[in-house]
């Protein structure tokens, strides 16, 4: 191989590791997002509980 080729095919390499590893920062941030709407849910839930718990003070 010359050097122009095996710079390519370097290049390439680079590009497609990106690409692959891009994709699972992509999922990831997905499952991510998810993850802080359950939460969100399971907070918003255990706040209505705790509200009809408590005594109302006036």
């Amino acid at each position: 191989m010359t050097r122009a080729t095996e710079s390519r095919a370097d290049i390439t390499a680079t590009v497609l590791a990106l690409a692959a590893e891009a994709t699972e920062l992509q999922t990831r941030a997905a499952e991510l997002r998810q993850s802080l709407v359950n939460v969100d849910e399971r907070m918003s839930a255990i706040s209505a509980t705790l509200r009809r718990l408590s005594p109302v003070e006036s």
